[in-house]
């Protein structure tokens, strides 16, 4: 869930269990645009010159976008401590979020498990994962992990397939999924880790003055170029940290 905030001094958030407010603090991103006094010359009138700033802007913001992807699985203490407080630190069963340590509070703290390989238990430990994380309806909807563990899972099902096209045989699944859930895999994602979201208790939250906002040119007096910043503000945050979980493959 994509949520807009303004105003707020920090990201505080009511869990499901407890009266303790957990408190997230933002986050900052940002990339610059420059564009030299040379490109500025060579693309006079205003077409060409909205071309050259859409076109650099784009490129920052593919890079802001690769930033952010990183952070989404990220421990929230890189780059200064503003990246963002991605998977690692929320779905986890030890440690402190948003102020609340999982040790004084268990009710504070993600279910975690290990395969000792895929071969031997994988399929059985994502199930019992998934079924520790259901209650009713309310159950894991998005399974994020590696390639490797991706491909792990497909070669798992691949004596399951059946080829119906006739006429050629692909040899590959279009999608996979686990009872019904989607399984996606990121560059970005924490080697060896599965990770089982419930977004129902998952917020992606973004300031509504820095969402990828760009601004102003700015020029310094000994440089023939002039530069602005694209900014974005903000972070993911949790209200009920053990509705997620975390499972790490040892081997293939």
């Amino acid at each position: 869930t994509v949520k807009s905030y303004s105003g707020y001094e920090s990201l505080d958030v009511t869990p499901q269990e407890g009266t303790t407010m957990a408190r997230f603090t933002w986050k900052q991103y940002s990339g610059s645009i420059t564009i030299n006094g040379l490109e500025e010359r060579s693309n006079k009138g205003d077409a060409k010159m909205i071309n050259l700033l859409e076109s650099k802007a784009k490129q920052t913001e593919m890079t802001l976008r690769d930033k952010l992807s990183q952070g989404a699985f990220s421990d929230g203490t890189g780059n200064g401590g503003k990246d963002l407080t991605g998977l690692s630190a929320i779905v986890s069963s030890s440690g402190t979020l948003g102020g609340i340590s999982a040790t004084t509070y268990p009710w504070w703290a993600s279910t975690a498990s290990t395969a000792s390989s895929f071969a031997a238990n994988g399929i059985s430990t994502m199930r019992t994962m998934f079924n520790t994380l259901s209650l009713g309806n309310d159950k894991p909807d998005g399974i994020f992990t590696t390639q490797t563990n991706y491909e792990y899972y497909e070669g798992a099902l691949q004596p399951q397939e059946r080829f119906t096209d006739t006429k050629s045989a692909d040899a590959g699944f279009i999608n996979l999924t686990f009872k019904g859930v989607p399984i996606y895999f990121d560059r970005d994602c924490t080697s060896g880790k599965m990770y089982f979201v419930n977004s129902n208790y998952l917020n992606f939250v973004v300031h509504s003055d820095a969402d990828f906002a760009t601004g102003p040119f700015v020029k310094p007096e000994n440089q023939d170029a002039k530069t602005a910043l694209i900014l974005f503000q903000g972070n993911l945050t949790t209200n009920n940290r053990r509705m997620h979980g975390v499972l790490t493959v040892s081997a293939a």
